[in-house]
Formats: C-alpha cells, sequence, structure tokens
C-alpha cells in the first residue's frame, strides 16, 4: 500500500506540473525536440521571464533537462515520460477536434 500512495503522490505531482496550459504548451514544443528558450518565446507567443519561469517549474519536476552551449540554453524532455502523456493529450484533444 505505501508503493501505491508513492505512486499516486508522484502522479499527482506530475499531473500539477503540466496542468498550466503554458508548461503544457512547452511540452507540447519539446515533444518534436530540443528547443533553444528564445524558440520558445516565439513559438508561444510569449515573454522570457515566462518562459523561463514555466521551464523552471518543469525542471523541478524532472520533466525537462536543460543544456547550454555558449550563452544559449537548450530545452529537451528528460525522459519519455512527458512524450507518451503530450501523445495521449493530443490524441484526446487535437486529433480531429477532439475526437
Amino acid at each position: 500500500m505505501d508503493r501505491m500512495v508513492e505512486n499516486a503522490t508522484a502522479a499527482a505531482t506530475m499531473l500539477k506540473a503540466i496542468g498550466h496550459e503554458g508548461r503544457l504548451m512547452i511540452l507540447c514544443h519539446l515533444a518534436t525536440g530540443e528547443k533553444s528558450v528564445t524558440e520558445l518565446e516565439r513559438l508561444l507567443s510569449a515573454r522570457q521571464a515566462a518562459v523561463s519561469q514555466q521551464l523552471a517549474r518543469l525542471r523541478l519536476e524532472g520533466l525537462v533537462t536543460p543544456r547550454r552551449d555558449g550563452k544559449t540554453i537548450f530545452y529537451s524532455l528528460a525522459d519519455d515520460r512527458p512524450r507518451r502523456i503530450m501523445e495521449l493529450v493530443y490524441e484526446l484533444f487535437c486529433e480531429n477536434d477532439g475526437g
């Protein structure tokens, strides 16, 4: 039972992290490959501060990983979990206008 509680807690934490439109959109873009913060700002039509704040939360939750190349920071999905979730979200809400 303890393991079930731990798993439920981990799942709830992840769902809270992606339960924000901005973070969900970031994960959606990163599901197609690594992006720089500047690319994400452009894709989301958002200011750097807002994108950085959402990336910090996703990083804290272990959903994304940064990579520095000179002055540019690139982000990618940390593992396959967010990609799989985004595929399901796409299938349920985006394909054929929501099914």
